[in-house]
């Protein structure tokens, strides 16, 4: 698809799957992969999963990987592409349909909680990052990486939607410092390419955070 998407909602991402064999690379998310790799495995909720890159590079590094999502085209194909990476990688994940929006995960739960480019307006966005950060279990890490509105007018076609972008410092405020240990909160500059293959440089907010014991 061309252009930026303005409508959010379940159906237009359900459309938006079933329009493409394959709408993302298959690859998982840079800063996953930065902030996640020196992390032991334990359970991790994947909230978003999409196509199941993500999940799948965690399962294949020994979690035991919760994959969120509420477009059911998009867990038909994660569950696909786990059984393409063989048995032991697929029973290390689990598919789960669900509203965000509305969706409340088991508190204290996971020692990953992992959102990336989630996007929601403010009202929306605190209730589910405060219900994500709920599930981190003592000792776990929180890691949620968007979009910066830094690139807001960059040649991606980022939608003209200001209230639906947020900093990494913003959730930082967001969390009760007598139970985190702040460890990352930035827009972190990136190599990128826009929809007509130019290269460029993009900016994600990043935090990553530790619940203390």
């Amino acid at each position: 698809m061309s252009g930026p998407m303005h409508d959010f909602t379940r159906g237009a991402y359900e459309d938006r799957y079933r329009s493409s064999a394959a709408l993302w690379s298959g690859r998982p998310n840079a800063q996953l992969v930065a902030e996640a790799a020196d992390l032991a495995p334990g359970t991790a909720l994947d909230v978003g999963c999409g196509e199941g890159a993500d999940a799948l590079w965690l399962a294949e590094r020994g979690w035991r990987v919760t994959g969120v999502d509420f477009a059911d085209t998009a867990l038909a194909r994660a569950a696909g592409y786990a059984e393409e990476r063989g048995p032991e990688v697929a029973a290390r994940v689990c598919w789960e349909q669900a509203d965000l929006t509305a969706w409340t995960p088991p508190a204290s739960a996971f020692d990953l909680v992992s959102a990336h480019f989630f996007h929601l307006p403010g009202d929306q966005r605190r209730g589910v990052f405060g219900r994500l950060a709920d599930a981190v279990a003592p000792g776990g890490t929180l890691l949620i990486v968007g979009h910066s509105a830094m690139d807001l007018h960059a040649s991606m076609h980022r939608p003209d939607i200001p209230g639906m972008f947020w900093t990494a410092e913003e959730i930082a405020d967001s969390l009760d410092a007598d139970r985190w240990n702040m460890l990352v909160a930035e827009a972190r500059p990136r190599p990128g390419r826009d929809p007509e293959g130019r290269e460029l440089t993009l900016h994600d907010a990043v935090l990553r955070a530790c619940r203390r014991r």
